[in-house]
């Protein structure tokens, strides 16, 4: 195992390979473009596979074909490429397919400009495509996350039958850090009953998201609800940071998280009680350990590269027990601790 210093999106490469990637379909577009770059060579060094494909629609299908076979594999893009990616994403999630979709989010909406964004959070966390699904999302606030969320991706993803997204944002993407390559490379996994391998000496296989028969579409959400259920009493990631006396609990991920930290630390050292809750996975969204801290006299704040999306799931955490507080900025703006002290302060 070694130390490297890597770029956030050449970890999160390393982590792909390591859980056992198979394929990498992509296509480029700033600020993720070091993902499809160095798989070009790294997956033909491996003797793997490597697409840039035609379109972000195309590299989207390609992974629900390889999955649906069986092998592992992954896309990569930034904001208005995953919208390009969505009706794909949609069929993953009804045929209970298990790729990985990687978002190094650029500012919006539109084209926007490349700037790190927090912007995508109701793409990935409240469905993004079309129909009731759910994809299993994770929120790297460093260049090791990036590196260990992607390598249990691959797992967890098959383990549910569902797609998981890692959404990161364009600083982190970029941003040059010492990773540590500690994971052991993945080349056994479980045999699966459902993967579409050849049917000779055994009955046929259907993989499939069209339900035409009366009721059975309904049956089939219904059975996903279920599924959902399940991952969220056992898949829910979060870091608590100096909450046990917090009076003001920020709520931040990402980037944002960590210049929220900066900011705290200022405010506790002008004995302002403060402190932090990161989700790690926005969904399923860590509402019971926010519920938790809700008490009488805590307010909250949360903290985005946005104009206000995550706050709407922690308002619901909080469910009207504490005040619940805004700071963000749009299209690629940067919220400084300076700032957030200030608001911390007022």
């Amino acid at each position: 195992m070694v130390k490297k210093l890597v770029k956030g999106n050449i970890a999160l490469c390393e982590g792909a390979i390591a859980a056992g990637l198979d394929a990498y379909f992509g296509y480029p577009i700033t600020p993720q473009n070091e993902v499809p770059a160095y798989m070009s060579r790294k997956m033909v060094e491996l003797k793997k596979v490597f697409v840039q494909a035609e379109s972000e629609l195309a590299a989207a299908n390609m992974v629900l074909g390889a999955c649906a076979t069986g092998k592992r594999a992954m896309t990569s893009s930034s904001s208005p490429g995953i919208s390009l990616k969505q009706e794909a994403i949609s069929y993953m999630a009804g045929m209970e397919i298990p790729g990985v979709i990687v978002n190094v989010q650029r500012g919006g909406p539109g084209l926007g400009n490349i700037s790190g964004s927090q912007a995508d959070y109701f793409q990935a966390v409240k469905g993004g495509g079309h129909g009731d699904y759910h994809l299993i999302v994770y929120a790297p606030a460093n260049a090791q996350e990036m590196y260990e969320l992607t390598y249990n991706a691959f797992d967890v993803a098959q383990k549910y039958r569902n797609p998981v997204m890692l959404l990161c944002d364009g600083i982190i993407g970029q941003m040059m850090e010492p990773v540590d390559f500690n994971k052991e490379p993945k080349t056994k996994f479980e045999d699966r009953d459902w993967i579409l391998d050849g049917c000779k000496g055994r009955e046929p296989r259907s993989v499939k998201s069209l339900l035409m028969e009366d009721g059975a579409l309904e049956k089939h959400n219904l059975d996903l609800q279920k599924k959902y259920k399940l991952i969220e009493e056992n898949e829910v990631k979060a870091e608590l940071y100096q909450v046990e006396d917090a009076e003001v609990i920020i709520v931040a991920y990402g980037i944002s998280s960590r210049i929220s930290k900066n900011a705290i630390k200022q405010a506790r050292e002008k004995g302002i009680k403060a402190g932090l809750i990161r989700p790690i996975t926005l969904w399923p969204f860590p509402s019971r350990i926010i519920a938790k801290y809700a008490k009488p006299g805590v307010k909250f704040l949360s903290v985005e590269f946005s104009l206000g999306q995550m706050i709407e799931d922690l308002k619901l955490a909080v469910n009207g027990k504490c005040p619940v507080d805004f700071l963000g900025r749009a299209g690629g703006g940067i919220v400084s601790d300076k700032q957030i002290f200030e608001k911390l302060k007022s």
